[in-house]
């Protein structure tokens, strides 16, 4: 189910939340919108959803315009941050919720309705089971932890089997713990239910991690649209570059600081000399800082072993190359 997006602009009183967008969404894909709080991603989402209209612009789904069409005609499940619960009701009651609205359009008691309470029974169940709440099924929300809750979030979003799964920063509201959790998981569901899902976030590493596709949105517009590879890489622009990474400069050029080489000697007649000023040990990572004979500060990153096996401390003389075979400059990445 494609979402193709043309010339969408959205406005707030004096706030542009989007400037004239267009994105084409594929069938089948998960696709992240990355970018800075404020940024128009979320705006963009609720638009597809139907939940805010657009001042310009349409957006057709599986070919079919859907610009003026109310959410309930979209064919879409949405999911927020705080996701929004019935309390009162138990896991199993909470994702059976949209099915059992669908059931009322039968007779009580009908063999049509009978035969569709059967099916939301086997429905739900098949859920439970693909987001692991089986053993959860009659459970109160406040019984739940935090991620549990944005799982049945999550199957209550996919029982009425939408053809786009809209995802509004899912964990956001989560420690980090159970975040990282929750998007290997997100992974694994899409990979085996693979519905056109496209999620909201403003974390980096998530989108890396979990998308198929990255929408990159700044200021409301689109800043780049690749894979997390092709973005990490070959990044657009400046804003790209620094959002998706760290980014430090050598020589003038700017570089991730795992791509320089770091020695005790002079490697190339381009290796650049300095002294380490500041040595962080993260656990498998160590970040140096090294300040050149030239006074650039530069951010280095290799793993322990490495600076291990060099002896490094701060004081130390070195030498540092660029390990990527051509510097950059940023205003020449296409």
């Amino acid at each position: 189910m494609s979402i193709e997006i043309s010339g969408v602009s959205k406005r707030f009183g004096d706030f542009v939340a989007l400037d004239d967008v267009t994105v084409s969404l594929p069938t089948g894909r998960l696709t992240a919108l990355l970018g800075p709080s404020g940024g128009g991603k979320s705006t963009l989402l609720r638009i597809i959803a139907g939940l805010e209209s657009a001042d310009s612009g349409s957006v057709h789904i599986e070919g079919k315009d859907a610009t003026r069409l109310p959410p309930r005609r979209r064919d879409v499940g949405f999911v927020f941050q705080h996701y929004a619960v019935f309390r009162h009701l138990t896991v199993a009651r909470n994702i059976a919720f949209g099915l059992e609205i669908r059931r009322r359009r039968h007779l009580p008691g009908s063999a049509a309705s009978r035969a569709q309470k059967a099916r939301i029974t086997a429905r739900v169940d098949e859920l439970l089971r693909l987001v692991h709440l089986e053993d959860f099924a009659h459970r109160l929300p406040g019984q739940l932890s935090g991620g549990q809750r944005q799982r049945m979030a999550l199957a209550r979003a996919l029982a009425v089997e939408p053809s786009v799964l809209l995802l509004d920063e899912p964990f956001g509201a989560l420690d980090a713990k159970v975040r990282r959790e929750l998007r290997k998981w997100l992974r694994s569901l899409h990979d085996e239910v693979p519905v056109t899902t496209v999620f909201v976030t403003h974390d980096q590493e998530e989108a890396l991690e979990v998308a198929d596709e990255i929408v990159v949105i700044n200021q409301g517009r689109i800043e780049q649209i690749g894979t997390p590879d092709r973005l990490y890489d070959d990044p657009a622009n400046d804003f790209v570059m620094g959002f998706l990474g760290d980014v430090t400069t050598l020589d003038g050029a700017p570089l991730r600081p795992h791509d320089i080489d770091v020695a005790l000697r002079p490697t190339t007649a381009a290796a650049v000399e300095g002294t380490v000023s500041r040595l962080a040990r993260l656990g498998f990572h160590v970040r140096a800082t090294v300040l050149t004979d030239d006074g650039e500060q530069v951010t280095v990153e290799m793993t322990r072993a490495h600076a291990d096996a060099l002896g490094l401390l701060e004081g130390a003389t070195v030498f540092l190359t660029a390990a990527l075979a051509v510097r950059r400059p940023m205003a020449q990445i296409a």
